[in-house]
């Protein structure tokens, strides 16, 4: 029996699970080309069963999650998100009352589900299902934070923890605590969204000029670069705050805002990053303490957008009470489809748990698809016998090689399937990677790729195994010996976000092989395959698109190099 996972908002796609495996999952942004796509994800729907091999007729089981009735009127009324996905991503410019809608919007979004959402969005997206050919299936509308804590349950290595949820908002909740028995979830704590962490760091990235939803990522790496600032004389401290298992604030979102803007005029850029990052810090390892405290549970399992933050993420991993900390790796709202599929597999078939060996989730291109491509493009290219050790060899003598193989990721970051690859000694491959290829702002680090086995020569890995979390979802310190020879993929503050590499990706734990043969130790800058504000790359006409667009000269394309000898020949 086939499950078919969808999530229709902010970064939409779709999961297809059969029993205890994971069959395909993969995000709309990857096939439509735009970054964190808000639109039914009917190419993403297509592709599972495309994958599969299966028709429509062969789903009798699909999950979608979130029917709070904001989320309902931008399903009925599609005009109406696409207005703001163009305004978030800075394509469209304010108009005179989109103040207000703003307002309107924060506190809109805080109503939870009701019996008119549930029936309208039922209709919707059984009326979207069926437009694709879809006819005999059963429709289960699933909670926002229920689908984030599934994910991070059943796909942790826990045989118990506890699970905390936290985001911006969703079905009337910003969060939630849980207890997981190995099989069974138990609901300990809704946490309403009328005080949230996640809007308080949204507000934050929007005051700064940023995207929200996309850029809070630049808050945490810009925080770093401040004096640090004494919790006590910190001004930011008392707009929220934990009390037990609640979030609580003296003010509502709207008037959150108005705060944070007041206290930003008065501070550098820098400075505000850093009491913001320092506030959320704070009150997140709280609330993990004060959870504890009630279960009793030293492994926790962790799923929403807060959780992107890694610098968050190391400090939970670095309490006394906690002895593991598993990150679900597609954390945010993008990761809701498999959550929602996982959860409805498990109430209809009995599915407890998930092997999560890799991520490489997504569609895979080869045969005459990989050859037609490269013939279209003109790039002049050759059939390398060992393309590991080719590519080692390039990183090594200095160069920035693109890397697409295999199926793609899932989830925002590149684990060495659809990555760009480079020396991690190196600070001026970092500067121009960040300032030519990427088009990042200069503060942003990059992350390696690390053997398994070479992780606690390089890190302060302190007695935590570092398999629960191999895929760039958490900080870990860097050794003070090794930080020349990390200094291309250190943050800073001595941090990096690493990758860990087994067995699961024989072509590329080869790569790191060789270059541990020139290193004496397998590390790699490995950043995610895509242009600063694009999607990563998805197919090989994407790769070839922006090999084409780029300076760089080197492409790895399956068993192929492309190289850019000249100018590109005409086709």
């Amino acid at each position: 029996m086939y499950t078919l996972g969808i999530w229709d908002g902010h970064d939409a796609g779709a999961a297809l699970v059969k029993g205890d495996q994971i069959v395909f999952a993969i995000n709309e942004e990857r096939l439509s080309r735009r970054k964190l796509e808000v639109e039914f994800p009917g190419r993403s729907i297509k592709a599972c069963l495309d994958y599969g091999g299966i028709p429509e007729s062969a789903i009798t089981e699909v999950a979608i999650s979130t029917s709070d009735p904001a989320k309902t009127l931008t399903r009925l009324v599609p005009s109406l998100r696409e207005k703001y996905y163009l305004l978030r991503r800075r394509k469209k410019t304010p108009g005179r009352f989109d103040p207000f809608k703003k307002r309107f919007k924060y506190r809109f979004t805080e109503l939870g589900p009701n019996p008119i959402s549930n029936y309208l969005t039922r209709v919707y997206v059984t009326k979207q299902l069926e437009a694709s050919g879809f006819k005999e299936f059963r429709l289960t509308l699933l909670d926002h934070h229920l689908c984030h804590a599934q994910a991070a349950a059943r796909l942790s290595t826990f045989n118990e923890c506890l699970v905390i949820t936290l985001d911006g908002v969703g079905d009337g909740l910003s969060g939630s605590v849980w207890k997981f028995n190995g099989a069974q979830l138990e609901l300990l704590k809704k946490i309403p969204s009328k005080v949230s962490l996640g809007i308080f760091f949204e507000h934050v990235t929007n005051l700064m000029n940023m995207r929200e939803l996309e850029d809070e990522g630049k808050v945490m790496a810009l925080a770093n670069y401040a004096y640090p600032v004494p919790d006590r004389d910190n001004p930011l401290m008392p707009l929220i705050d934990v009390q037990g298992l609640d979030l609580v604030s003296p003010h509502s979102s709207t008037v959150m805002y108005r705060k944070l803007k007041g206290i930003l005029w008065q501070f550098p850029s820098e400075q505000f990053a850093f009491m913001a990052q320092r506030a959320l810090e704070k009150n997140v390892l709280a609330l993990v303490r004060n959870a504890f405290a009630l279960t009793g549970d030293s492994n926790v399992a962790l799923a929403g957008g807060v959780f992107s933050n890694i610098k968050v993420n190391i400090k939970i991993a670095e309490l006394d009470e906690i002895e593991n900390v598993f990150v679900f790796p597609h954390m945010g709202d993008g990761g809701l489809a498999l959550g929602a599929a996982i959860a409805v597999n498990y109430d209809k078939f009995d599915i407890p748990r998930y092997r999560l060996n890799d991520l490489y989730l997504g569609p895979d291109f080869s045969g005459d698809q990989l050859q037609s491509s490269l013939n279209r493009w003109g790039f002049p290219y050759r059939r390398v016998d060992n393309v590991a050790h080719e590519a080692a060899r390039l990183i090594i003598d200095g160069e920035i090689v693109l890397w697409f193989r295999g199926r793609m990721e899932l989830g925002p970051r590149a684990l060495g399937n659809r990555s760009i690859l480079a020396r991690p000694d190196e600070r001026r491959i970092k500067d121009r990677l960040n300032l030519v290829l990427k088009k990042r702002v200069w503060y942003q680090p990059f992350c390696p790729s690390i053997l398994f086995e070479d992780a606690d020569s390089l890190l302060e890995i302190n007695g935590q195994d570092v398999r629960v979390n191999r895929f760039m979802t958490t900080a870990f310190r860097v050794r003070e010996a090794c930080m020349g020879l990390m200094e291309g993929v250190i943050n800073i503050d001595g941090t990096c976000r690493p990758h860990f590499v087994g067995d699961e990706n024989p072509v590329y734990r080869d790569l790191l092989l060789k270059i541990k043969e020139a290193l004496g130790v397998g590390v790699v800058l490995n950043t995610s395959f895509n242009v600063h504000g694009e999607p990563m790359v998805c197919s090989t006409d994407d790769a070839l698109d922006m090999f084409n667009r780029t300076e760089i000269r080197y492409l790895f394309v399956e068993d192929f190099l492309v190289e850019k000898a000249g100018l590109k020949l005409e086709t």
